[in-house]
């Protein structure tokens, strides 16, 4: 079992920057996948970042060049540094762990974002 624990939410203005962490309660990067969805009110929840058990990552279009997922092994801690931040990036972000070959899924519970205009 793994326990993902995120914070670094709040209320940012239009452009500003914040840093989600997600801690695991043991050590799990070099056999996970860690990931970065969000879920805004209405819509389906998507992938944000993604970082693969090997360091590769992957983004979705929407967030390219604005936010940035890595990784510290000693504090078993996903970041994911977001920079000018829009409106439209409102939502509850969630952190994920996903094994290598899929048997295992876990996801934490999930911070708020809010980006005022």
């Amino acid at each position: 079992q793994v326990q993902l624990v995120e914070s670094g939410g709040g209320l940012v203005q239009l452009g500003g920057s914040l840093r989600l962490s997600c801690t695991a309660s043991r050590r799990i990067f070099s056999t996970y996948a860690m990931g970065w969805y969000r879920q805004a009110p209405g819509k389906q929840r998507e992938l944000v970042a993604r970082i693969s058990s090997g360091g590769s990552t992957r983004y979705a279009d929407s967030v390219k060049g604005r936010f940035t997922i890595s990784r510290d092994y000693a504090k078993n801690t996903v970041y994911l540094q977001m920079n000018s931040l829009k409106p439209e990036d409102t939502a509850v972000y969630c952190c994920n762990a996903v094994s290598v070959g899929g048997g295992f899924e876990y996801w934490g519970q999930g911070t708020q974002v809010t980006v005022s205009s």
